[in-house]
């Protein structure tokens, strides 16, 4: 039976494949204040400014592609069980061939109901519209988690994280939560690899091992590493 790996991905593995991080240093995310653009209260203001940003996200997104962190996950595969948790909006993940990933914080290219949250729509165009609707006559809007809004497959991320035989952290500052919290429900002793360039503030546990490089660098030797100790 294989063993499991679970990787807690961040925006620090998108921004090597050119998609602008989160929240930049000075607080702002592409120029916007991110309470204006990632919360109800900035829908409720102004849904074209929000509608927009998000239009702009896609056709970014789309025009990223996957890089050597993102097809290492992809590597562990052949020997391993990988589930991806990721904070991720972008399908880099999926695009690069993973074949289990769980967007904590939704998913970019779905709209959805702003009355209906099951009501979930795939997009393939970059665009939704002031006057686009649901089925049901209610406008649409991304099918994002915004600051204030629950994280739904939060317990689900919980589930996979108890189970791990192996946990990465990859290119995520664990400083947004509840996401940050899911590196506390691993197993104990399970190893645990922090790959970032800035190490994260955390406190000394067994199996812990701090990978000081981006995740082009880090993900591709750790994977290489998990690889051989499959071989041997």
């Amino acid at each position: 039976m294989k063993k499991k790996i679970v990787a807690l991905t961040g925006a620090g593995i998108s921004a090597e494949s050119g998609l602008a991080t989160f929240r930049g240093s000075d607080g702002l995310w592409e120029g916007h204040r991110v309470e204006d653009v990632a919360s109800p209260e900035g829908w409720a203001r102004n849904p074209q400014l929000v509608l927009e940003f998000y239009n702009q996200r896609r056709q970014a997104a789309r025009a990223a592609q996957p890089n050597a962190g993102h097809r290492a996950l992809v590597a562990l595969e052949q020997a391993y069980e990988v589930v991806i948790i990721t904070q991720n909006v972008d399908d880099l993940h999926e695009r690069a061939g993973s074949s289990h990933v769980i967007h904590l914080h939704g998913k970019l290219f779905e709209s959805r109901s702003t009355r209906f949250e099951h009501l979930v729509y795939p997009m393939t165009g970059d665009r939704i519209a002031l006057g686009d609707q649901c089925e049901k006559g209610h406008q649409l809007r991304p099918n994002i988690v915004w600051f204030g809004e629950a994280v739904p497959l939060m317990e689900r991320a919980m589930e996979e994280t108890a189970t791990a035989d192996i946990f990465l952290v990859v290119g995520t500052s664990l400083q947004v939560y509840p996401a940050a919290n899911l590196v506390h429900y691993t197993p104990t002793g399970c190893p645990t690899y922090i790959i970032d360039p800035n190490q994260p503030p955390m406190s000394a546990r067994p199996g812990l091992h701090f990978v000081r490089e981006p995740a082009t660098v880090g993900v591709p030797r750790i994977a290489a590493e998990l690889l051989a100790q499959t071989s041997n």
